[in-house]
C-alpha cells in the first residue's frame, strides 16, 4: 500500500472519530438528567422532543415534551449504554458509569428451618401474591407523575435501608428493597407522588395490606404492612392524598411502614428519591 492511500486511509478514520465525538457530545448536550448514577439510583431525563432513547436496548417511554425516566437496579453492572436518537439523526450510543454501594449483610447461624424457608402450604399463596406484584411493577402508562419531586410517605425513625441482606443458616434470603419508617399502627400513610392505584390488597403472605401507585412510565412505588387500605385499584391519587394508615400485617417484625420504589423490574432506593428527613421532622 503506498503512501498517499495509507494517508487517504487515515484521513477517513480521522474525520469518521471526529464526527463520532462531535454526535456525542451533541447527543449527551441534548439530554438533561437529574438523579445519582449509582445502584438503586432514579434518573428523571428531558430531552428534546422528538428524540429517542434506550437503556441497554430498551426503548423508554417518552412524554410529549421529552420527559423520561430510568431505573438502575441495586444490583447494576458498572456500566450501562444510553442509546439517543435526535430527530432525523443517527443513533449515538453513550457509555454511563454507574456507582456501587456497599449494603450491609447480616450472618445468622443456628435458626430452626421453619424461620430460614415458608412452609410448604403457603408456597402457592406466595407465588398468587407474587404474580400480582409483577403485573402492577410491569404497567407502562403515559402517567408523567414519575418527575414529581417525591415526599416522604409518613415522617418516623428509619429503622430499615434499602439494600440490606441477611444470610440465615448459610442461605441468602432476598435482600431488603425498601426504606423501612418506624411509626405506630394507624399513622397516616400519604401519596408520595401522584398516580393511578394499581394494587390494593387486604392481605399478602410476608407484605400483608398492600399497596402499589403506578407513577408512570414504568415506576411505581409499593407501601406494605398496612392495617387499613384507603383507596381501591383503578383510583387516581394526588401526591400527598391519603391513602392509607400503617400497621404491622404480614411478616413484620413490629410496626413500620415499608415503602418500596421499582422501575419495572429493577430495584430502586426510595430514599434517593426524597431529602432525608430532619430530627424534628422523625419525632
Amino acid at each position: 500500500m503506498n503512501a498517499r492511500v495509507v494517508f487517504a486511509a487515515l484521513c477517513c478514520a480521522w474525520g469518521f472519530w471526529a464526527s463520532s465525538a462531535q454526535a456525542e457530545d451533541l447527543a449527551q448536550s441534548s439530554l438533561q438528567m437529574a438523579g445519582q448514577w449509582t445502584q438503586g439510583g432514579v434518573i428523571v431525563g428531558q430531552a428534546m422532543p422528538g428524540t429517542a432513547v434506550w437503556l441497554d436496548g430498551k426503548a423508554l417511554r417518552l412524554t410529549d415534551d421529552g420527559r423520561f425516566v430510568l431505573g438502575l437496579d441495586r444490583d447494576a453492572p458498572a456500566s450501562v449504554e444510553l442509546k439517543v436518537q435526535l430527530p432525523g439523526a443517527a443513533p449515538t450510543i453513550l457509555k454511563q458509569a454507574v456507582s456501587p454501594r456497599d449494603y450491609q449483610i447480616q450472618r445468622i447461624d443456628g435458626l430452626p428451618q421453619n424461620m430460614v424457608s415458608p412452609p410448604a402450604k403457603v408456597l402457592q399463596r406466595i407465588r398468587e401474591d407474587q404474580k400480582l406484584v409483577a403485573a402492577a411493577r410491569a404497567r407502562d402508562t403515559d402517567i408523567d407523575a414519575f418527575s414529581e419531586a417525591f415526599l416522604w410517605p409518613c415522617q418516623g425513625r428509619i429503622s430499615g435501608v434499602f439494600g440490606s441482606q441477611r444470610i440465615l443458616n448459610g442461605q441468602p434470603k432476598q435482600p431488603h428493597y425498601g426504606v423501612d419508617v418506624a411509626v405506630p399502627v394507624g399513622t397516616k400513610v400519604y401519596a408520595p407522588a401522584g398516580g393511578i392505584v394499581s394494587l390494593a390488597h387486604p392481605d399478602m403472605y410476608y407484605t400483608g395490606a398492600t399497596l402499589m401507585i403506578d407513577h408512570g412510565h414504568g415506576l411505581s412505588s409499593a407501601l406494605l404492612h398496612l392495617s387499613k387500605l384507603l383507596v381501591s385499584v383503578g383510583q387516581e391519587v394526588k401526591q400527598g392524598d391519603l391513602i392509607a394508615l400503617s400497621g404491622v400485617s404480614g411478616r413484620a417484625t413490629g410496626p413500620h411502614l415499608d415503602w418500596r420504589v421499582n422501575w419495572f423490574d429493577a430495584r430502586v432506593d426510595a430514599a434517593l428519591l426524597v431529602p432525608p428527613m430532619t430530627s424534628a421532622q422523625a419525632q
